[in-house]
């Protein structure tokens, strides 16, 4: 069980490729270990670790707040999509050939969630069902600057400024234990809205001509105001509820490693070890965050005893 947690762990967990892994243990251990074989071990700690996998997916269906995000990977020389759920404590991986809502109802996660919901704003998320949804501020942060370096108008500046004040006092109320009070939030609404309407008198609606067919093209400006208009609950959401985060940093964070393997290691070759992958780091991600050691991890589910997350 140690040198198959060690051979996992070094191409599942620090995302080396299986010849070098295979070398490295064989420096360390004396062992001939083929990278055939380091693959077989990584399908019986898929195997090992469903349950676990599995009993993640169903706690993240009762957090109070849950991050998503989606980013493409290479599998079998196409493009792929590896959908991510997280909380502080937990973290999911799934593939799917769709990025869309087909992938989203296939893996069952999001749609059978009871808590808030984090995202980028991006569309099938809304698509999903009526419950409380929240956006990521870094993304919004992100636009603000960019309309300010294009309109050089005033209130991307303004609203930029805003946000990051509510952020930094909200985490200040949440550090003393007295979350804002309905005159505070009233307050930061009022100046919101102040500044959402001050944009949309300077970047107006676009008619469409006369006689000419199809939606008339809008400013990038004015469709930033728009989704700030539309979806103003969600973007403030974070200083109505303590519990909710300004960004969507921990559905993002989890993000970067299947991204890093993907860097050093090459695409997947087959959907089956994607899908492998997954299973592993959903386990390995979410022990790590409840203060597990990695190896540790592996090594107990290769000895029929696998370490289970808190509820």
């Amino acid at each position: 069980p140690n040198v198959r947690a060690l051979g996992v762990h070094l191409t599942q967990g620090q995302m080396l490729p299986y010849a070098r892994a295979a070398e490295l243990i064989c420096e360390m251990t004396g062992l001939s270990v083929s990278p055939a074989t380091l693959h077989a071990w990584v399908g019986e700690a898929s195997m090992a670790l469903q349950g676990t996998a599995d009993l993640i997916a169903r706690q993240l269906h009762h957090a109070p707040v849950l991050c998503a995000d989606e980013s493409g990977l290479r599998v079998d020389g196409k493009l792929h999509w590896m959908h991510v759920a997280a909380t502080a404590d937990l973290t999911w991986y799934g593939m799917h050939a769709k990025r869309g809502l087909e992938a989203i109802v296939a893996h069952g996660i999001l749609p059978k969630r009871l808590g808030v919901l984090v995202h980028d704003c991006w569309a099938p998320y809304w698509k999903i069902d009526d419950g409380l949804h929240a956006l990521c501020n870094a993304h919004l942060l992100r636009e603000l600057v960019y309309a300010q370096e294009v309109t050089g108008q005033d209130w991307p500046a303004a609203m930029t400024e805003l946000l990051l004040n509510a952020h930094q006092l909200s985490a200040a109320a949440r550090q003393q234990g007295r979350p804002f009070d309905a005159d505070a939030i009233a307050a930061f609404t009022t100046v919101y809205n102040d500044i959402v309407r001050a944009g949309e008198q300077l970047n107006p609606l676009k008619l469409k001509p006369d006689g000419k067919r199809g939606r008339c093209k809008q400013s990038d400006a004015h469709n930033l105001l728009r989704r700030f208009r539309l979806h103003a609950d969600a973007i403030l959401r974070f200083i109505a509820d303590p519990t909710v985060p300004f960004s969507n940093n921990i559905a993002e964070r989890a993000v970067r490693m299947p991204k890093v393997k993907q860097k050093i290691s090459g695409c997947f070759r087959t959907v089956t070890g994607a899908d492998n992958f997954c299973i592993i780091r959903t386990c390995l991600d979410t022990l790590r965050k409840q203060g597990h050691s990695m190896l540790e991890v592996l090594r107990r589910a290769f000895a029929g005893d696998p370490i289970m997350p808190a509820a």
